[in-house]
């Protein structure tokens, strides 16, 4: 079925369903009928009670095409997850026919998505050719919107950075967006050795809520209020051509991880990234689980006992907090620590006592998490140096041990591989999950989540 982690897709269906009274289902499939106990009975709604439920379990059916083209998504997903993949290999994964999967690797090619690798001889029989993603079958633009910085990048289809342009602010303005954005791109296009036509699709990610918690980073209320009326989207189309879209900041930056990082055989993780203010993302079943707002993974508010300084995550395990600490001692945080220089050594007497305060926060903040979803691994990462990173992970590891873990399953504790450009390379990988991959969380459901911001 689909929602198996390792699925198994009919070549094709067509299916009519019957209900029984005992509960069991009588199914019509390519004209051959037979009858299965599905584990549940029918109830009979009524009027605005059905429609409700419609809304609430938005689940369909699918025709021909549509099992086609997941069935392609699969393929590709594996050969994504894999890095390679023979006609053999994918037969035996996904439970399709051998006739379907060459069917469907031709097609693939033909599409220019799939390139053939070198013929692996050697073994009993025809050579096997492995097929790999083709890195220039799609580009992609991703614009981050930070607090403290703008970020600006392409992508190809395996989540190589072909061109960046980054941009460090005091605190950001939709007037100051647009100007980043109109100053750099062609420049950027040319640096990418890419055109405007060349590019399928631009994504944005940033905060939902830029308004809030100004008075931590030192922003005037009065300009980051104009965010709440500001339509992003269509000052950007007055700007670009694409197909635009628009994300939390802290989902595109787990997406980027979970679609451009190295694989993987965990399937559920939680992963949290320290940006100006702590957020993150949810992995469920190999896919990002945004939410019904978009807003999963808004971990600031988790509450953190016994810690000075405040009783939520986003009040120690957060950049502004550091930042004050070097503000306070006289240094230049927006220079020493967001500049782009991956050198934090010039203010490493005030990064070791907030790694120690962040590592504690965030070990109290994980055992939230696993209360309520039993993860298999937690993923940190953040808008630091990889040695600073390193640092955070073995801190929160050390914390972990001091901590009462009775009633939970300790995770793997991972760091994250993209620092900084996490949030623009993930809002790059939006048409990559959405459109070629599988989301197990959304296959059946009439409107996957493509929740997009609301200023």
């Amino acid at each position: 079925m689909v929602w198996l982690r390792e699925a198994a897709f009919f070549d094709c269906v067509y299916g009519d369903i019957e209900g029984q009274s005992d509960g069991r289902y009588s199914v019509a499939l390519n004209g051959r009928r037979g009858s299965m106990n599905l584990g549940f009975s029918m109830k009979k709604i009524d009027g605005e009670k059905q429609e409700e439920h419609v809304r609430a379990h938005p689940l369909k059916g699918s025709n021909l095409t549509t099992v086609r083209g997941v069935n392609e998504r699969l393929i590709l997903h594996l050969v994504r997850l894999h890095g390679k993949l023979t006609k053999a290999e994918a037969t035996r994964i996904t439970g399709l026919s051998p006739n379907a999967v060459s069917v469907i690797f031709r097609a693939l090619e033909a599409d220019e998505l799939l390139l053939r690798g070198k013929p692996i001889r050697g073994r009993i029989g025809q050579p096997s050719v492995p097929m790999m993603l083709n890195p220039d079958a799609r580009y992609y633009i991703g614009l981050k919107i930070g607090r403290r910085t703008f970020d600006l990048v392409i992508v190809n289809f395996v989540g190589e950075v072909l061109a960046r342009r980054t941009e460090s602010h005091a605190y950001p303005t939709p007037a100051a967006t647009l100007c980043f954005v109109k100053n750099e791109l062609a420049d950027l296009l040319l640096s990418a050795g890419t055109s405007q036509s060349d590019i399928a699709a631009m994504n944005v990610a940033m905060p939902f809520e830029l308004w809030s918690w100004t008075a931590d980073f030192g922003a005037p209320q009065s300009e980051m209020d104009a965010w709440r009326e500001f339509d992003l989207v269509a000052a950007l189309k007055d700007v670009v051509p694409w197909p635009l879209t628009v994300e939390n900041d802290g989902n595109a930056a787990c997406r980027a991880e979970l679609v451009f990082g190295p694989p993987d055989t965990v399937q559920d993780f939680v992963y949290f990234f320290v940006g100006s203010f702590i957020g993150g993302g949810v992995v469920l079943n190999g896919s990002v689980f945004p939410g019904r707002s978009g807003n999963s993974g808004g971990f600031g508010p988790l509450r953190v006992p016994d810690e000075p300084g405040g009783d939520r995550l986003v009040d120690h395990a957060s950049l502004v907090v550091l930042e004050r600490m070097i503000a306070e001692h006289g240094g230049d945080p927006l220079r020493q620590i967001h500049a782009g220089s991956n050198d934090w050594d010039e203010v490493d007497a005030w990064v070791q006592p907030w790694i120690n305060r962040a590592g504690r926060s965030l070990a109290h903040a994980i055992i939230s998490t696993l209360a309520v979803i039993d993860f298999q691994a937690v993923v940190i990462d953040g808008a630091f140096p990889p040695s600073v990173r390193s640092r955070l992970v073995s801190e929160v590891e050390h914390q972990l041990d001091q901590l009462d873990m009775q009633g939970v399953i300790r995770p793997d504790i991972k760091p994250g591989h993209f620092g900084s450009i996490a949030r623009a390379i993930g809002a790059a990988a939006y048409q990559v999950s959405t459109e070629f991959m599988i989301d197990q969380n959304t296959l059946l459901r009439q409107n996957p989540s493509t929740t997009s911001l609301q200023l």
